[in-house]
This record gives structure tokens, C-alpha cells and sequence, in this order.
């Protein structure tokens, strides 16, 4: 009887074992790490809403007129698995971290809605690498307005730069505008000094 349950249990676990096998194979290969064309240029990341969701803004100062239509613009932050994951234990982002702001324009008119805005046209991506081997200001800033499959980098210490240089709270992340992320750069004391975060 025990022969017979161990044989039943060696199948099992290789049962198992094959279909671990087989469904690691089904899961496409992971692209949450910045890649780069032969000239230097930022591949557009495709997979970046299974990335972390960080926060959503509403008619922003530094995109108000975005939307394209009067409207204000939404705009949704994400950031790469792996550098959410360090951030929540050290409270700053680690090299090769990763993000994408993507814009959509607003509408309030449409469907059952009576009062406040839902987001309805794409507008373009702003993407945010730190890498600090490739860029001598360690953080770049990349523009994809359309379907461009690759972006040059923004001049070094352009208007992106200089903005998140002086105002953001976290390196070059406005963590001051993501409540939960906020948290923990305070419990870690990892707020710049010379940023008023209220």
C-alpha cells in the first residue's frame, strides 16, 4: 500500500511539476524593464497597464490644456513591479526603475452620465527612465504623442527634468501627489527637504 502511494504521489508531483512547466511557458516573457533600440532610442512599453497602478490626476497644472478639446486631461501613473516592490521597503527607487504617465482627454457628455468627467481619448504617453549607467543626469524623459514604436530620449536637463529635479518629492517621482506611496516615503524619511509636501 505505501509502494502504491508513493508511486501515486511521484505522478503527482510530476503531474504537477508538468503543468507548472507549461503554464510558466503560456505567460508572455516580461517587458517591464526599459529597452532600447541599436540607436539609443526607448522602446514603447506595451504591457504597462499589468504593471503597478500608482495614481490618477485630473486637469494638472503642468497638462491642463492636454485634453484637446477644452476639457482637462487625466493622466494615470505606472511603475515597473519590481521598482513598486523596492520602494515600499526602502522608500526611493531603485536603478532601471520605470514609469509611464499615459494622457487621455476628458468628457463629461456621454452614455448614462449627468455630472463629472470619465476619461475618453488617448493622447499619448510620457515615460520616465532612471538608468543611471546610460544617463549622465540618471533620470530621462521619452514623449510617444502617437503609435511610435520607439522615442529619443528629451534633451539632458530639459523643462521635464529641471521640474522633477526641484519639485518632486521622491528623486524625480511626484510621490507628493500619490497618497499611498506617500506614506511610506514619510515613514521612511525619504521626502526631500527642500519640497513642501502638505
Amino acid at each position: 500500500m505505501r509502494n502504491r502511494l508513493a508511486i501515486y504521489g511521484l505522478g503527482m508531483g510530476l503531474v504537477v511539476a508538468a503543468i507548472g512547466v507549461v503554464a510558466g511557458r503560456s505567460q508572455p516573457a516580461s517587458t517591464a524593464a526599459a529597452q532600447f533600440t541599436a540607436e539609443g532610442k526607448l522602446v514603447r512599453p506595451v504591457d504597462y497597464r499589468r504593471w503597478v497602478y500608482v495614481s490618477s490626476g485630473f486637469g494638472m497644472s503642468y497638462n491642463a490644456n492636454a485634453g484637446g478639446n477644452g476639457e482637462p486631461a487625466f493622466t494615470n501613473v505606472f511603475v515597473t513591479p519590481a521598482s513598486y516592490d523596492y520602494f515600499q521597503a526602502n522608500g526611493k527607487w531603485p536603478d532601471k526603475t520605470m514609469f509611464v504617465l499615459e494622457v487621455y482627454g476628458s468628457t463629461r457628455h456621454g452614455s448614462i452620465n449627468k455630472q463629472g468627467s470619465f476619461q475618453k481619448t488617448f493622447m499619448g504617453l510620457d515615460v520616465e527612465v532612471k538608468d543611471e549607467a546610460r544617463f549622465p543626469d540618471k533620470w530621462a524623459y521619452f514623449n510617444f504623442d502617437g503609435e511610435e514604436k520607439a522615442g529619443s530620449a528629451a534633451p539632458p536637463k530639459n523643462e521635464c527634468w529641471k521640474c522633477h529635479e526641484q519639485n518632486a518629492a521622491v528623486e524625480h517621482s511626484f510621490v507628493q501627489f500619490y497618497p499611498e506611496m506617500l506614506k511610506v516615503a514619510r515613514a521612511k524619511g525619504t521626502i526631500k527637504a527642500s519640497v513642501k509636501v502638505e
